[in-house]
């Protein structure tokens, strides 16, 4: 059965909408190891535009279950990936004008500064992840590249999920990814747009080892955490002055 990693990233968009301290996505991580989540996920993206590089660092010192790093492969990122040692990075494709990462790396071609990251971050000891659209041409080139683990999209079994659209269909694709990347040696992992409605039949997949789910645990929170969140603070008026 796989098991879970929390991407706290939209904590920290909570935090830059009014560029203030809380909520912290140092607190949240306690919280979701507390609750029994295996590893805590975030993207580091180039605009800084939710996870800063402060939080990389102390998250880096707190995180006591594993600190996974999603970010692209630039020098930059490399480079600062090598200074805090996360316990893995995952390696995402990225642009500027996206909402959330739309789909995989495109590993067909053998990118070289893909494979130039891979390389270093594997020498330095930190296994490396390919964050891919499920098809077996990616799967192929991530394992003559030399990764680790992959990450298999599943957004469009999400969506179709979403929509009614054939998410048989879009889930046979993601088990056929996972049963030819075990095969070549990859370990899997597979992630976005997972919901409580349709993870159960992804977490199925034997292969599958860990999921990272992020936006629906936080939306979740968001509501059904309120009502505490509220008492707690009418507590706090009521003590005032006190």
């Amino acid at each position: 059965m796989a098991t879970l990693c929390v991407n706290i990233d939209h904590i920290a968009t909570l935090r830059q909408a009014r560029r203030e301290d809380e909520p912290e996505p140092l607190r949240a991580a306690r919280l979701v190891e507390k609750a029994g989540a295996v590893g805590v996920t975030v993207h580091l993206r180039e605009d800084r535009r939710h996870i800063q590089d402060r939080d990389v660092w102390s998250l880096r010192k707190a995180v006591r279950t594993k600190l996974n790093l999603e970010m692209a492969a630039t020098r930059e990122m490399v480079r600062l990936a090598r200074k805090v040692g996360p316990d893995q990075v995952t390696l995402v494709p990225e642009r500027r004008q996206e909402l959330t990462t739309e789909g995989g790396l495109r590993v067909k071609g053998l990118p070289v500064k893909v494979r130039e990251a891979i390389r270093i971050l594997q020498k330095d000891g930190i296994p490396v992840s390919l964050f891919i659209t499920p098809d077996g041409t990616s799967v192929r080139a991530s394992a003559k590249m030399g990764a680790a683990f992959i990450e298999l999209h599943t957004g469009a079994y999400s969506r179709a999920c979403r929509l009614g659209g054939d998410w048989r269909r879009e889930l046979a694709r993601v088990e056929k990814c996972a049963r030819l990347a075990h095969s070549l040696g990859l370990r899997v992992h597979a992630g976005h747009g997972l919901t409580y409605r349709n993870v159960g039949r992804i977490a199925a997949i034997p292969q599958i080892e860990d999921l990272n789910i992020g936006h629906n645990i936080v939306a979740y929170a968001a509501l059904h955490g309120l009502k505490k969140a509220v008492r707690d603070m009418r507590r706090a008026i009521a003590g005032a002055g006190r």
